[in-house]
């Protein structure tokens, strides 16, 4: 099994940054790739990013350009900066771990999840 942990939610103003973790614990943190999702009220989750193993990432259309995945293998934990936000990014956010080599953008395709941590843009 996996477990995540994410952290690094809040309240911002619009055009501010933040940088969410998401810290992995259980299976070897190198095994698997990971996603960022995020789910806004009365909204269905969407995928936001994703890296692979190997660190290959890809990102949204909605949020090219403004949000970064990364991952540090030495750490346990996936990152997703943002900046440039808006009241539209307001969501939950989630990171997502599969057992595979590549990502996926479907959330059907990842194992475990974490809890969520709230991001609140105000404008």
């Amino acid at each position: 099994q996996v477990q995540l942990v994410e952290s690094g939610g809040g309240l911002v103003q619009a055009g501010g940054s933040l940088r969410l973790s998401c810290a992995a614990s259980g299976r070897p943190f190198s095994s698997y790739a990971l996603g960022w999702f995020r789910e806004a009220p009365g909204k269905e989750r969407e995928f936001v990013a994703a890296v692979s193993r190997s660190g290959s990432n890809t990102t949204a259309g909605s949020v090219k350009g403004r949000f970064t995945i990364s991952r540090d293998n030495a750490k346990n934990t996936v990152y997703l900066q943002m900046i440039s936000l808006n009241p539209e990014d307001t969501a939950v956010y989630y990171c997502a771990s599969r057992a595979t080599t590549w990502f996926a953008l479907p959330d059907s395709s990842y194992d475990y999840w974490g809890q969520g941590t709230q991001v609140t843009v105000s404008s």
